[in-house]
């Protein structure tokens, strides 16, 4: 029988730094030295030490100390820091490119945007544009005290089947892209300091956007399916707090489910698959309205008959769709992102009537279906939450060396 390692001292110290981390981080109210002792069962003596490196990295901040209630020295409440280090969330979407960064508070300190028509597009070309706004993003960044942020990573959301492990994106049909292994990100990665950038799913970073930053509220669902639109439909499974991604990564395709074999052709090359029913083009389509409009805007409260019928179709495939997904998880909260978020007093109703008629548990539970609390610039803003989250699991990285 082999042997267990035995734990180093470096390495010891690098579990109680993220320990600590995250005793700050997920506290309800800013704890100090003796509270954060307290909550992780470590020596106070302990605690103050690491806290000092967190304090002097930038990770944590102190506030104003408080009255101790008993004699003695004043309390210091311990914060996470703002404007230190942040995370960076990219996203690649057929109509626009957009970026955003997020501090250790889980502010957004800086996003910018540019529209674009990216079907059909050549990768490096469009990679080079993302490039660009990534610089322009490190511009808008604010520098407290003229000094520089430092920028963690940065997290680059794709429409496609997305290999994460291996920086490789085998398909995204509505993009035109296929086969990039591994995607060329040396160019962002150069206007973002050097910062290492790493491809994911643009739902399942989405996804996580809808959990709350620090720390849950009581109410807010920690398993859920996440299911949003823009010209496609993106899916993610979030069970007790993590996405789902499957053996490679590529869970949550419920854009290319089929719903009827005999349907339209699909850009995946299959047919009668769900985007071809529910997607922005198709809803437009069968509403009789151009291509490029708003579609929340054009269809919300289902101002005419036609607008009415392609909202009932759409949630009908699309309950269909989710009633399969239910019965194979069984999860029974659906959030609804993208232009779903703003289509939901629209769709909900229908996809309900779906679960209810096609789940076969619907007698025995109820189900929740409903917009998700980040509609807009949900990719980018989850990917940016990712690397954040990333620093506080492993902060060590991050600090001054140990004398």
């Amino acid at each position: 029988m082999a042997a267990t390692p035995a734990v180093g001292q470096h390495s010891l110290r690098e579990q109680n730094l993220a320990v600590v981390a995250r005793a700050v981080f997920e506290a309800t109210a800013p704890p100090s030295r003796a509270d954060v002792a307290a909550a992780t069962g470590l020596a106070r003596a302990t605690v103050s030490a690491l806290v000092d490196g967190l304090v002097a990295g930038g990770i944590v901040a102190e506030l104003p100390p408080v009255a101790a209630r008993r004699a003695g020295r004043p309390a210091v409440p311990l914060t996470p820091a703002e404007h230190t280090v942040v995370g960076v969330g990219l996203e690649v979407a057929v109509d626009r490119l957009e970026a955003v960064a997020v501090d250790l508070t889980g502010t957004v300190v800086a996003q910018v945007a540019a529209p674009g028509d990216h079907h059909d597009s050549d990768p490096g070309t469009v990679l080079a544009l993302l490039a660009d706004l990534a610089g322009d993003l490190v511009a808008a960044c604010p520098a407290p005290d003229g000094r520089p942020l430092r920028i963690a990573g940065a997290r680059l959301a794709l429409p496609g089947l997305v290999e994460p492990r291996t920086s490789t994106l085998r398909v995204a049909p509505n993009l035109g892209w296929a086969d990039l292994s591994p995607v060329d990100t040396r160019l962002v990665s150069e206007r973002l300091r050097g910062a290492p950038v790493a491809i994911g799913n643009e739902a399942n970073l989405a996804a996580l956007a809808q959990l709350e930053h620090r720390r849950p509220r009581p109410d807010a669902p920690r398993s859920f399916l996440y299911v949003s639109a823009d010209v496609g439909i993106g899916s993610a499974i979030v069970l007790d707090g993590d996405v789902f991604l499957g053996g490679r990564g590529w869970s949550g395709e419920l854009g290319h489910v089929v719903v009827d074999p005999r349907g339209p052709a699909c850009q995946c090359g299959s047919t009668g698959c769900l985007e071809q029913y529910a997607g922005k083009d198709a809803l437009l389509d069968a509403a009789g309205l151009p291509r490029g409009v708003d579609v929340a805007a054009a269809l919300a409260g289902a101002p005419t008959p036609a607008a009415a019928d392609a909202l009932e179709r759409a949630g009908h495939a699309l309950g269909s769709a989710l009633a399969d997904f239910v019965n194979l998880i069984d999860i029974h909260t659906v959030l609804l992102g993208g232009m779903y978020a703003h289509l939901a007093p629209e769709l909900a109703p229908v996809i309900l009537a779906q679960l209810d008629e096609h789940v076969l548990s619907a007698p025995w539970t109820t189900f929740d279906v409903r917009p998700a609390p980040v509609a807009s610039g949900a990719a980018p803003l989850g990917g940016a939450r990712s690397v954040v989250r990333s620093v506080v699991e492993d902060p060590a990285p991050w600090l001054a060396p140990s004398p």
